[in-house]
């Protein structure tokens, strides 16, 4: 499914090609999956906060993406209790890497105003708009993620990153049934 932003599609691209020049450390990993560790084998590669920073900012765009749908007033009231959910992933998602660019010595990006990240509102005018707008998201975090796992040295953030990867193929599958289309277009992620 196309995605109507073009800026997260250039993003989600910025964060799986600076994937590869990661050298996390099992800290920094432990950190992501919830973990109090905090001593490093060794010193914080800089590109892991610059990598961190780019996913916390694609974590605040998903943020932001659904609140922009939850206000839209397009949303039946089931439909916004999912969407605030899959808000709620994305929110402990950004936690998780805001507390990893802080322990690995880095200052975390923080949020833009939801009008800064160019989403095409004007095109929201039906409650299946704004599902195909968050359909495209979440398939962009898939195809991040999916670029992503293969791309780092360290096997315990892969699979990080792969566990993240599956919450957002969850997201994409279950946004395309609610939109009538099929769950589940083809045998790999893509």
């Amino acid at each position: 499914m196309k995605s109507d932003s073009t800026p997260i599609a250039a993003s989600r691209r910025d964060l799986v090609a600076g994937a590869g020049k990661l050298t996390i450390s099992a800290a920094a990993v432990a950190l992501l999956a919830g973990s109090e560790r905090s001593a490093f084998a060794a010193a914080p590669n800089p590109h892991d906060i610059e990598i961190l920073n780019v996913a916390l900012g694609l974590e605040y765009q998903g943020i932001a993406a659904y609140q922009v749908g939850a206000e839209s007033g397009l949303l039946k009231k089931s439909t916004l209790k999912v969407a605030l959910q899959f808000q709620s992933d994305h929110k402990k998602h950004a936690e998780a890497l805001a507390e990893a660019v802080t322990k690995l010595g880095g200052t975390p990006v923080v949020p833009k105003k939801p009008a800064e990240y160019g989403f095409p509102t004007q095109k929201l005018k039906t409650e299946a708009d704004v599902l195909k707008f968050a359909a495209g998201l979440e398939h962009g975090a898939v195809t991040a993620y999916l670029g992503a796992v293969p791309a780092f040295g360290d096997r315990d953030l892969a699979k990080v990153a792969a566990s993240i990867l599956g919450n957002e193929a969850q997201h994409w599958s279950l946004l395309l049934n609610a939109l009538g289309d099929n769950a589940v277009p083809s045998p790999f992620a893509t």
